[in-house]
């Protein structure tokens, strides 16, 4: 597994810390404000993500070494969702991005139990939509 950047570590020791189910819940939408908005523009057919019950945007801006991807989504959990996934790819590369289990992240935030089996498939399409784009660069 790649290594945890310093704001994935701390997004894990707070959701760590959490006893109950609500209280995750009630930190997941509070992640959910951090997901950057993409801009209104950029939210076209190209950039949407195939496989999503919620329509979810997704843009890959690279520059010189750093990659960074911006997203918008119309649900607000999945918004926190995304944010969380975003704060664990930061600072790696392509090839590290590839490598990243989705499931194993979210089960060790606590968070898997409560991903419904088509939320599981739409973080699994938004990975797979951002592999796909690493591809291209």
């Amino acid at each position: 597994m790649s290594p945890l950047s310093p704001a994935a570590q701390q997004a894990l020791e707070q959701f760590q810390a959490c006893q109950q189910w609500e209280q995750r819940a009630r930190l997941l939408l509070q992640w959910s404000s951090q997901l950057t908005e993409l801009p209104k523009d950029l939210r076209t057919a190209e950039n949407l993500v195939q496989g999503c019950e919620t329509r979810v945007w997704l843009v890959l801006k690279q520059k010189a070494d750093a990659i960074h991807f911006e997203m918008a989504c119309e649900a607000r959990l999945l918004r926190g969702l995304l944010a969380l996934l975003l704060v664990r790819i930061e600072g790696l590369n392509a090839a590290q991005i590839t490598q990243i289990e989705i499931n194993e992240w979210f089960n060790q935030l606590g968070l898997s139990r409560q991903l419904s089996p088509s939320r599981s498939n739409g973080l699994n399409a938004v990975l797979k939509r951002m592999e796909m784009l690493l591809q291209e660069i």
